[in-house]
């Protein structure tokens, strides 16, 4: 669990980061799930953009990526989700 100071810090380093997933029509599923996983490994702090023809509740749609790839949701802002994960192999962030 992340305090209020960790995820302050992990919002300033994730201001400039680009989306690189994006959760259209259909949803988060498995392939999905896999690749955030493998992207949060490498580089422990990722965005991910919800689309606006995703029906979903945006709230339930950062929980889902949250919870199916064992990350933190760090933020949610507009159609934005930021997640932090630490990596095991590239640790390259380190909490205050």
């Amino acid at each position: 669990m992340l305090t209020g100071k960790q995820k302050r810090y992990l919002r300033s380093l994730a201001h400039h980061l680009t989306p690189i997933f994006q959760v259209g029509k259909g949803g988060v599923n498995e392939n999905m799930l896999k690749q955030i996983e493998e992207a949060l490994e490498v580089r422990e702090l990722i965005k991910v953009s919800i689309l606006q023809n995703n029906l979903d509740d945006k709230h339930e749609v950062a929980e889902a990526l949250a919870a199916g790839s064992g990350a933190e949701l760090v933020q949610l802002i507009g159609h934005t989700v930021v997640l932090y994960k630490e990596s095991v192999e590239h640790k390259t962030i380190t909490l205050p």
